[in-house]
Parts: structure tokens; sequence; C-alpha cells
């Protein structure tokens, strides 16, 4: 009786495992009394081909190896999400770090006496600027900044949050003032005479730009040295005396890591900023891959071979984007190759409530500094941007080739333009044999006879337009800003243009 019934068993279990290989748990001839009509499109086969291979399922149920697969595929997901979209903070991190080795905090600040040049590890500077910039630490309380007239900055927070302007976009007008700023839940007296600024952040990154008087940057220099001054407000009675350390022509760098070290960097701003500095979407991502407030970063083996190609695939795509974005609304022109850093004339890069996320991930993997006066349209202040990294037939840059390029007469400028050339791996200025890669209109270019003036690019100057060329290197890629200081109404209403980028050989 007992074998007959280990036999029955035996054979049922056959049947059942028949019907699990045919993708059913009943036979469609098996009747049921609670039967609905399922739609195919709501159920899970027992296989699906995708691009991470064959997925397997027993009734929806997973296997362990697709369990394991999925896994790390969502793993994977999350990391890559966090490299696009918590890039600000990194930068912010590798900023201050660069900073700190040259010294740069509080009353100590960094400036560029004979402007920035191509030794500096340094997004997008440009060589036009007098640089005055330091890392503020509010974890012991409000700082005073005053500043003098005449300087043009910034503050922005450790996640790359607008703070605040300085100087003639910012509530001084350009007359000069005193600000005070104020750290994440402070609830202190605030004194009157000052133009109030409050961080959610602790760390916060200041930087100024003084101009050149005549060509010579020394003017501005020794007014911003004499009347610019950073100090606590418990000792604003008593100031201490602000430093300044000229950093012109010396080696520094202030660029995130492109490998997995990138969410050690995103860590460390995490552990020091108030939880709610970010919003609950961007912490669940950074959760989701280990990192939160309080807890210990320590990716395991198989983690941390994740996040490097997270870190590569998030560095190629950060890279497309800066380079080559598909959103027409980053086109300056139609059938051009000219790209705006903020279509629409959104510093938050918002379009109708919707984040512009490819925008902003460009934005943020080729320049420093947020603020509204970089997006509005402000004629006559401040400076517009153009870059271009593709010739006029839409092929990349090339160090080995010499190009042209032709700005129409009459730039609509109310200062000065200038062309700046950069590294397409560092995005910093290209190192070639000169310090400065760039040219402006008050350095000496030559017009033709039209009043336009035509740029050249290429390892060896054009004979007869040495001062009109920027050299390039073979076997490297490059890109351009084009700026415009104080830009006119014929820039923003587009009645004047720039050439594209014509390849000579």
């Amino acid at each position: 009786m007992k074998s007959r019934r280990i036999a029955r068993l035996f054979i049922g279990s056959l049947f059942l495992a028949g019907l699990v290989l045919c993708g059913e748990v009943f036979p469609k001839t098996t009747k049921i009394k609670m039967t609905t009509n399922i739609p195919a499109n709501i159920i899970t086969p027992n296989k699906i081909k995708t691009s991470l291979g064959t997925l397997e399922f027993f009734d929806g149920m997973p296997s362990k190896a697709t369990i394991s697969k999925l896994y790390d595929n969502l793993d994977l997901i999350r990391a890559v999400d966090v490299f696009l979209n918590a890039m600000p903070g990194a930068s912010l991190y590798a900023m201050r770090e660069g900073l700190r080795s040259l010294r740069a905090a509080n009353d100590t600040l960094l400036i560029t006496e004979t402007l920035m040049d191509s030794r500096a590890l340094f997004l997008t500077a440009n060589t036009e600027s007098i640089y005055v910039t330091t890392w503020l630490d509010l974890k012991g309380g409000p700082l005073v900044l005053e500043v003098p007239a005449g300087v043009l900055g910034l503050v922005d927070d450790f996640w790359f949050h607008y703070v605040t302007d300085i100087g003639n976009a910012g509530p001084d007008k350009g007359k000069g003032g005193k600000y005070l700023f104020l750290p994440p839940g402070y609830d202190g007296k605030v004194p009157d005479g000052y133009y109030v600024a409050r961080s959610r952040t602790y760390g916060n990154w200041l930087l100024l730009r003084g101009y050149l008087v005549n060509g010579d940057p020394k003017p501005s220099v020794e007014d911003i040295k004499k009347n610019l001054r950073i100090y606590p407000l418990a000792k604003a009675a008593t100031p201490s005396q602000t430093k300044f350390i000229n950093i012109s022509g010396k080696a520094v760098n202030t660029i995130h890591a492109n490998t997995a070290e990138f969410y050690d960097e995103v860590n460390a701003v995490i552990q020091e900023e108030p939880a709610d500095a970010l919003d609950p979407e961007l912490t669940g991502q950074l959760a989701a891959i280990g990192i939160q407030k309080g807890k210990p970063f320590q990716p395991d083996a198989r983690l941390r071979k994740i996040l490097e190609e997270a870190a590569a695939i998030g560095s190629a795509t950060a890279k497309v984007l800066l380079f080559t974005s598909r959103n027409e609304r980053c086109l300056y022109y139609s059938g051009s190759y000219w790209l705006m850093p903020f279509p629409g004339g959104s510093y938050e890069f918002l379009d109708n409530g919707a984040r512009i996320l490819d925008d902003r991930i460009s934005f943020f993997y080729g320049a420093t500094g947020i603020t509204p006066a970089m997006a509005i349209e402000m004629v006559g202040v401040g400076s517009q941007y153009a870059s271009c990294a593709q010739d006029a037939r839409g092929e990349y840059l090339d160090g080995s080739k010499n190009y042209k390029l032709r700005l129409p007469a009459n730039v609509p400028v109310k200062d000065f333009w200038s062309v700046v050339v950069y590294d397409t791996q560092t995005r910093s200025m290209l190192q070639t044999d000169n310090p400065f890669p760039s040219l402006n209109s008050t350095r000496g270019v030559k017009q033709n006879a039209d009043g336009s003036t035509d740029i050249y690019f290429g390892p060896e100057a054009p004979k007869g337009k040495e001062g009109n060329w920027i050299q390039t290197v073979p076997g490297k890629g490059w890109f351009l800003l084009l700026r415009l200081y104080g830009a006119l109404e014929p820039w923003f209403d587009k009645s004047w243009r720039p050439g594209e980028i014509e390849r000579l050989d």
C-alpha cells in the first residue's frame, strides 16, 4: 500500500513538473470556479530575452540567477543615476579640496593677480578675469563678506544650489557692501546693515571676478586686496586681517573623479551636510547604493566593481551631453553647432515645471558656478556664453587640423569679447606653448577691412596671422567658448551671430 502511494505521488509530481515546463500551473482544460480572462500583457513569460541576457521565471517568480542579474543591474542603474544627478556635489567637493591644497578657507582667499592660465585644472575658466575665491565654512557661525564696488561674483552651497549674487547682478548693484551668510537652521538675531543670505549647507563656494583696467589687472587687484574682507559676525567689532594668496601660474586640480572614487567624494558631502540639504528623491538614489548620512560607505567587491562601471558609463554619458546635445533648444541657431548652456533661460534647468536633466548634466560636467545672472537676458551686464566642439561639417575639432572662425563686424558687446580653447578631457584650458590659449578684442586682434575678425586654430600659425591664432595640439581634441562681456541686444535677438568653425585643410 505504502509503495503504491509513493508511486502515485511520484507520478503526480512528474505531471506537475510537466505542466511547469509548459509554462502553466494548471492545464487549460482544468475547470475552476473562479476564472478571469487574464490579458497577455500583464503576464511575465517564463523566459525573457533582454540586453542583460535571458531572464528566467516560474510563473512570474524569478530564478536565483535572474535575481542576482537584476539586482546587479538595479545597482548599476542607481549608481549611474547618482553619477549624473549628484555631480554638483562631487564637483564642489573637488573644488574645496583644490582650494584647501592652496590653503584657502574663510578669511584666506586665493587671487589670480596675473590671471589664471592653463596650469590650473579648473572647469572652463577664463583668461580675462581676476579670480578671487575661497571656501566658506559656516559651522562656526555666520560670516560677513565686505566687497568693494566693481566686482562680480556668486556664492553656491555645497550641492551647487544658488545662494546669492554679488556685484552688479546682486543686491548691492555693483556698489559694494556687506553680505551676511547664515548657516542652516540659524535662528539667532540678524543685525541690520547687511545683505542677508541663508544657505542650506555649511560649506559654500565663493567666487568673485575683478576686471582689467586698460588691459592691466593691477588696479583691480589692489582695490580688492585693500577693500575685500571676510570675518565671523561674532568678531565684527574687531575683524581679523583677511589674507590673499596669489595663485597665478600655480597647478591645482579642482575636478571630480570619473572613477568609483566619485562616489567617495559624494559620500563626503553627505556626511558633512544636513540630511535635508537634498531632496528625498536624490537622497534615495544615494541610499540605494549605500551612501547614507551617519553610516559608513563600505561597498563590497561586487558593488565596487559595479560602481567602477557606473562611473565609466556616467562620465561617457556626460561627455555626449556636453559636446553633442540632442535638445534642439540648446542650439543657438538652426543648422548650427553653437550650443547655449541655459536653454530657456532657467538657471534651475526648468521647462514648464519639468527639470531638463540632460541640460543640467551637461552644464555641471563642463562648468562651475550657478546663478540666474548667467541664464537670464541682462543687456550690457555680466557675460554671455556659447560653446562649440564641432566644425561646420559636424566633425569634432581636431588638434592636428587647421580651422578658421569668423566673427562678423560689430560684435554686440559693451565691454569686449573673448575666445578660449579647452581640453576635451579635462574641460580646462588647453595646455599649449602659450599659458593663455585665448584671444580677446582688447589684445591686439586684427580686423578685416569690413570690420569682421578671423580667428585661426591649428598646430602652426598661418603666415601673417600670428596675432589672430590660437595653438592646438596634434592628437588632442578641443572645444571653445565664445564669451561676450556686456552682451547687447543683437546677441539676444540673434540678429548678430558668429560664423561656424571652418576646416581649412
